[in-house]
């Protein structure tokens, strides 16, 4: 938390680290949050500067699908609007109101019910040490004239030079215990939580936000309220809507007092010692991290980790995205390590330490992701390791592997395996992964390309500034491992589903093996529309392997739509298969027919068969099923219609400006029985 009295700027921590002084005194950054484990998974995305309807959005479109457990916001109180509107405004607390530079009160209890239903929790910043020091204007018209007198606070609520035992209420020793947490962190009130009164309002100011969802808290500035005052706070707080206690995570700078350590029993800790050793491993020799659990960080069951965040990435304390592939291959790495739950840090471009993030007149304007906005949280690479991380769950680092001092590996178990570059140029190694052999999608680039695994080893090339990652939730084993596949060798499979689809909506095929994205509709096979209704595609899956697949469609905003019967079921052999399905109509139910008719036409006009079963178009010609002219004058193509069915149909033809021309006479009549195989030889009327 960084700001200005006057014309100094000063950054608000608690020890020196390099960048401004204050009375001989180095002031520090802030930090970041954490989120416990949900049925999404534990990562969190640090969304501290999107306003409320950008972080809702967020939470349906990108955090939800891949998996993140929640998502970190910026402090909801009204604050400080000052002229230049820098980013730390939201650190001097005009008033509780929930009205602030990021959206209303209605549109943040909007946001919180957005993201549960996405099923990712949201943790405010709760600014509770201190309220403003710099009088004017917040951004709900609130005006400050003594700084000790504001809405929810009286001139008794905070301390005085009597109990800070400092004549300038400043702290200016920060050996000394008692200055830190009774005197007035670089001008800013000092709220006197000592006092049952004062506790309770706070717990008030954060009992609202739970109220409205909320399921936890970053704690701004701890070290400066002691643990007994904390506690106690805590135990005023309501469960949150789960029926949990809300989360608590604390920024404890470490300093000689106090010590992270002596906030364990009041909530987590922020790992500052964690995101320098990474800073310095990723500028420096990425093989230092082997050590890296016994290199000073925090114990994990009692952290967060983070590789930057919105103050330390402004004052060269940690790693910011100005430091490029480098950046995001540190959060890969974090993701990828265990230990304390990570958090993914994005926000804006900035060129100076104090500017704030995109906004009019001072109210952060909604996120695109251009235009300033830095977006992490949507890289390929870092989704494809969040779903990687939620994969491995809790098993142990394994099988470390250091090639260079650029080049490491690791696994988890035999759960998932990564492998990092941090040099400039490509490198190829043999890693022994402890991995089942089979072939696996690679995370990083959403399986556009795959791994081998062969007697636990693989022959890997990683990219500079890269990595290539893998799991066992996303694979097709070898023969010789459980009979399902041929490692390494693939065949061609065809799949033609009959489908009609609204305006934007597309066809995909998405199955059990990693070809056909394991599961995942976000690696789903898109196919062509083309011969609409006919959607077609390709995709290499293992020999002699058995999978599953069923297909979908999405639209323009991504919402997906399975069908409805049971999972499909194929079989691979050495050489390609071709699978003919309509949408709806379970395989184990469905039988095939092809329509063949003999059709003379005029150039650019084409034969099509339409009917009274839904795979057959349910006789809207736009639905019609195309027919192939490769035996002309005989048209022909198969449907995939129900066994054991009687129905009618008759063919069109349409010319290149999509006229209709009807053939005459009665409808055609056919009936299925229950093997397959079947056609017609028809004439047109």
């Amino acid at each position: 938390m960084t700001f200005r009295t006057g014309a100094l700027r000063r950054t608000a921590r608690a020890v020196a680290v390099g960048a401004l002084t204050l009375a001989g005194v180095t002031a520090l950054p802030a930090a970041s949050a954490r989120a416990d484990a949900t049925a999404s998974g534990d990562v969190i995305a640090n969304l501290w500067s999107y306003n409320w309807d950008s972080v809702a959005s967020e939470c349906g479109d990108v955090l939800g699908p891949n998996g993140y457990g929640a998502v970190w916001v910026a402090p909801p109180a009204e604050s400080l609007k000052q002229p230049n509107h820098y980013w730390w405004d939201v650190y001097q607390p005009y008033s509780y109101d929930l009205n602030s530079r990021f959206g209303t009160a209605a549109e943040f209890a909007s946001m919180v019910s957005a993201c549960h239903a996405a099923g990712v929790k949201v943790y405010t910043d709760a600014v509770i040490n201190h309220t403003a020091a710099q009088t004017g204007t917040g951004y709900n018209g609130t005006v400050l004239t003594n700084k000790y007198d504001t809405p929810d606070w009286d001139p008794d609520d905070f301390h005085t030079s009597a109990q800070c035992n400092d004549s300038d209420l400043i702290i200016d020793d920060w050996s000394n215990l008692s200055e830190i947490q009774n005197c007035e962190l670089l001008g800013l009130p000092d709220l006197k939580t000592e006092a049952d009164d004062v506790r309770s309002g706070i717990a008030a100011y954060l009992n609202k936000q739970i109220a409205l969802g909320v399921d936890g808290f970053r704690i701004d500035a701890a070290k400066h309220i002691p643990v007994t005052d904390l506690n106690a706070i805590w135990a005023k707080l309501s469960s949150t809507t789960s029926g949990a206690a809300p989360y608590i995570f604390q920024e404890v700078y470490p300093g000689s007092t106090p010590a992270a350590s002596d906030y364990y029993s009041s909530g987590d800790v922020l790992d500052f010692t964690y995101a320098s050793k990474l800073k310095s491993a990723f500028q420096g020799n990425v093989s230092d991290l082997e050590s890296l659990s016994s290199s000073g960080v925090l114990p994990a069951a009692n952290s967060v980790s983070f590789v930057t965040n919105h103050d330390t990435e402004r004052n060269g304390l940690h790693m910011s995205y100005k430091d490029g592939d480098t950046y995001r291959l540190a959060n890969v790495f974090e993701l990828a390590y265990k230990w304390a739950t990570p958090t993914i840090y994005s926000g804006f471009e900035w060129s100076s330490t104090d500017q704030g993030p995109p906004n009019s007149g001072g109210f952060v304007t909604d996120t695109n992701c251009s235009n300033g906005w830095y977006c992490l949280q949507r890289d390929t690479a870092i989704t494809g390791m969040v779903k990687w991380h939620n994969a491995v769950g809790s098993e142990a680092v394994s099988n470390w592997s250091t090639k260079s001092s650029s080049v490491i590996g690791f696994g988890r178990g035999s759960a998932g395996y990564i492998a990092i570059n941090n040099g400039s140029s490509a490198a190829t190694y043999a890693f022994a992964t402890g991995m089942a052999d089979g072939t696996y999608a690679n995370v990083i680039d959403n399986g556009a390309t795959t791994v081998t695994v062969s007697g636990g080893s693989a022959s890997l090339t990683i990219p500079a500034k890269s990595a290539i990652a893998f799991h066992n939730g996303q694979f097709t084993p070898c023969t010789t491992c459980e009979g399902d596949g041929d490692s390494g060798t693939t065949v061609t499979a065809t799949f033609n589903e009959y489908a009609s689809t609204t305006t934007g909506q597309d066809v995909y095929v998405v199955g059990s093996v990693a070809a056909l994205g394991g599961w995942d509709t976000s690696k789903a096979i898109k196919l062509s529309s083309s011969g609409y209704p006919i959607w077609s595609g390709t995709a290499s899956v293992p020999t002699n392997a058995s999978f599953e697949f069923k297909y979908i469609k999405k639209d323009a905003a991504g919402n997906v739509t399975w069908e409805s019967n049971a999972n499909r079921a194929a079989a691979t052999t050495s050489s390609g298969l071709t699978l003919n399905t309509s949408w709806n109509v379970a395989s184990a139910d469905a039988t095939d027919v092809t329509f063949n008719v003999n059709a003379t036409t005029t150039l650019g006009t084409n034969v099509y068969v339409v009917g009274s079963l839904a795979s057959l178009g349910s006789w809207n010609t736009a639905d019609a099923i195309p027919l192939s002219s490769a035996a002309y004058p005989t048209w022909s193509k198969s449907a995939i219609v129900p066994k054991s069915t009687s129905f009618e149909y008759k063919f069109i033809k349409k010319d290149g400006s999509g006229n209709v021309t009807w053939e005459s006479g009665a409808n055609r009549w056919y009936t299925t029985g229950s093997s397959s195989g079947y056609s017609t030889g028809d004439t047109w009327k």
